[in-house]
C-alpha cells in the first residue's frame, strides 16, 4: 500500500464518508432497519458517530444537528417523507441482529 500522510488519509476518509452520506441520501427507499439488518449500522449510527467525533474535539453537537448533517434535512422531515412501516419479518430480524450497543 502506498504510504499516505496523515492529512491524505484524513482527506480520503472524509471524501469516502461524504460519498456514503450522499449515496444514502439518494437511496431513501432503503430504510434504516434494512441497513441495520444487513450491515449492523444505519444513518442514525453515522450521525451518532459524527456527533461523538465532534464532541471529542470539544464541539458540542446535538442529536438533531448531527442527524440533519447525515440526512440532509431535519430528521422529522425525513421520517414524514420516507419512513415506511417495517414488516413483522424485518422487526423480528432486527431483534436478532440488533447491535448490543444500541
Amino acid at each position: 500500500m502506498t504510504d499516505l500522510s496523515e492529512t491524505q488519509r484524513r482527506d480520503f476518509e472524509a471524501a469516502a464518508f461524504r460519498r456514503l452520506v450522499e449515496h444514502l441520501r439518494g437511496r431513501t427507499d432503503v430504510q434504516n432497519i434494512d441497513l441495520m439488518n444487513l450491515a449492523g449500522f444505519c444513518r442514525n449510527c453515522l450521525s451518532n458517530w459524527y456527533r461523538e467525533a465532534a464532541e471529542a474535539e470539544g464541539l458540542p453537537l446535538s442529536k438533531d444537528e448531527s442527524r440533519e448533517i447525515v440526512y440532509g434535512m431535519p430528521y422529522a422531515d425525513w421520517l414524514k417523507k420516507y419512513q415506511t412501516e417495517a414488516s413483522d419479518a424485518k422487526k423480528a430480524a432486527f431483534d436478532v441482529n440488533r447491535p448490543k450497543d444500541h
